[in-house]
């Protein structure tokens, strides 16, 4: 279980990651070329707050199933270790966090320009964190 779990996940961070430079990009370019945002940018967004949080639920249910989840925080010394047992997830709940309060600032906005800055901005933010803490030597 843990195996394809693990897979699942592994396999899963394509399509978010994917998701999410295709709204950051969506942002960036509405926000630039002063579009109107409508009904497909907030598709866009919510699909990519969406997969995100899938993302996290699959994450949290992987690292306690993990024998190197929870249970391994006391060896702080192996930097892989660390990488996976704390850094990777702490950061990537923090750049989730970040995405939702995007998506609920970008509900609040008034106008265009402010709904796609908020998106832009902190979908942004979340991206580079989650990338920025990727154990890339076990992922690729």
């Amino acid at each position: 279980m843990y195996e394809l779990l693990q897979k699942f996940h592994s396999g899963w961070a394509y399509l978010a990651l994917l998701l999410l430079v295709i709204t950051v990009l969506n942002s960036i370019i509405g926000r630039s070329s002063k579009k109107e945002f409508v009904a497909r940018d907030r598709k866009i967004a919510l699909f990519g707050l969406i997969a995100t949080h899938l993302q996290l639920i699959f994450g949290l249910v992987l690292y306690f199933v993990s024998p190197n989840g929870f249970g391994s925080l006391g060896q702080m010394a192996d930097k892989n270790l660390r990488l996976t047992s704390l850094e990777h997830p702490l950061i990537n709940i923090i750049a989730i966090t970040l995405i939702t309060v995007g998506w609920i600032k970008h509900k609040k906005a008034t106008t265009n320009d402010a709904k796609f800055k908020s998106v832009a901005l902190f979908y942004g933010l979340g991206l580079v964190l989650i990338l920025s803490r990727i154990p890339w030597n076990l992922w690729l």
